[in-house]
């Protein structure tokens, strides 16, 4: 969690940083005319890009070396032919999720059977509660920086909402201001502000909420995939244990 906040803390002053020199040197003047909130607003979808890459790259880690079929598809063979030690060498090697989950499990049942075994109920008690434990350790490993996505997409609505605001203040204030004819000028102006905050809210708000939906979805995907698999190796585990007991 400290490593978390580290990274989470440099990647703000890194995005305003960034965004401070973007609206300085890189952005057209009809974007720069969007006023300071514009650099809120680009620092803002930087943290969201940023925080996507991070997401991408680790569910990738998360899924291992091996794909989940065919890696259960080998435990279960191992299993089958009482290859335990074969079977934790194969959860080290997937080096996903996955295989750190069902490597406790099985690591649980080796110091069981060492141990000198326990009937069936005990096994199956035992193994299950070796995986929730690791379970509990990984899933927030997935779920990491995905209330920031969420977050972050909903300060960037209210931040370009604020510009909004501020930019029809400004139009209306140079309605208020005229005399005679309205200032083209100033009305213009403030209604573009206006947009182009509207505009720099929206975008960061749309890939923050569409990168929030995309990696829950694939949480849910990890998660639902653990929960089989483990079910089916406790299974197999405990009977196995009940075996070598009669």
């Amino acid at each position: 969690m400290k490593n978390n906040s580290v990274f989470f803390t440099v990647v703000i002053i890194a995005t305003f940083a960034l965004a401070f020199v973007i609206f300085q040197y890189l952005l057209p003047q009809y974007v720069r005319d969007g006023g300071p909130l514009v650099i809120v607003l680009v620092a803002l979808t930087l943290m969201v890009v940023t925080f996507t890459i991070e997401r991408l790259l680790s569910l990738r880690k998360a899924g291992g070396r091996v794909a989940a079929v065919p890696f259960m598809r080998d435990l279960q063979a191992r299993l089958a032919n009482n290859d335990i030690a074969g079977a934790v060498e194969a959860s080290k090697k997937q080096q996903g999720t996955l295989g750190s989950v069902l490597g406790a499990g099985l690591r649980r049942f080796q110091s069981i059977e060492q141990m000198g075994g326990s009937d069936r109920k005990e096994t199956e008690e035992e193994i299950r509660a070796a995986i929730e434990e690791a379970t509990m350790l990984e899933v927030p490993l997935l779920e990491r920086n995905l209330v920031a996505l969420s977050t972050i997409a909903s300060i960037a609505t209210m931040v370009g909402l604020l510009g909004t605001t501020m930019g029809m203040i400004k139009a209306f204030s140079a309605l208020a201001s005229s005399t005679g004819a309205p200032d083209a000028v100033q009305l213009s102006l403030g209604i573009s502000e206006a947009l182009i905050n509207t505009a720099g809210g929206l975008v960061a708000a749309i890939i923050g909420i569409v990168s929030y939906n995309y990696f829950t979805t694939k949480v849910d995907a990890f998660t639902y995939n653990i929960d089989e698999a483990a079910a089916t190796m406790v299974q197999t585990l405990a009977h196995k244990s009940a075996a070598v007991a009669r």
